[in-house]
């Protein structure tokens, strides 16, 4: 009797540490999968300002439409009055007049990255790593550059317009 709760116990024992073991590592792998939450280069306000107030549009959803009034909108009574033109503030970021809304995606193995196109410059829209891939974003007035990293694999876009309109340029190292 007493050989045998040895046995189920060294048993129970054996079962448990296994089952914890193989947890912990199913674990640890599943970790860095699929249920992160995806990774995407915020778009600041500067860059919304440039590309203007239109909003972008959406494959999932469709656009809402104002309900129609059922009672009349009243008249005006007396006479039109035209408003005085003002100045916008002046710390408001003017619309660029360079930016065509030629939006263009390049896919590499690294992710993907979204500019906005124009004659003499260009924006950068929004740019994704893909799974197991870092990114680092460099910007100056005359060029943008992303780099998707992953161990010593390297991708890199480059967009340049400092000579002529804007070019996109994709390398691997």
């Amino acid at each position: 009797m007493r050989r045998g709760l040895v046995h189920l116990l060294a048993w129970s024992l054996a079962t448990g540490a296994a089952v914890t073991l193989s947890w912990w590592g199913v674990h640890t792998v599943m970790a860095g999968t699929v249920y992160d939450r995806p990774r995407a280069l915020p778009i600041t306000a500067a860059d919304a300002t440039a590309q203007g107030s239109k909003p972008l549009a959406s494959s999932t959803r469709s656009p809402r439409r104002p309900t129609p009034s059922k009672s009349p909108s009243p008249k005006p009574t007396g006479t039109p009055r035209t408003p005085a033109p003002s100045k916008p503030p002046a710390n408001t970021p003017s619309p660029s007049p360079t930016t065509s809304g030629q939006v263009k995606s390049y896919d590499t193995r690294g992710g993907r990255v979204v500019f906005d196109i124009g004659t003499a410059s260009a924006a950068l829209v929004s740019a994704t790593p893909g799974a197991g891939w870092s990114m680092q974003v460099w910007k100056t007035e005359t060029w943008i550059r992303v780099e998707f990293g992953s161990g010593a694999d390297r991708v890199s876009v480059f967009c340049t317009w400092h000579d002529g309109p804007p070019r996109v340029e994709i390398g691997s190292y």
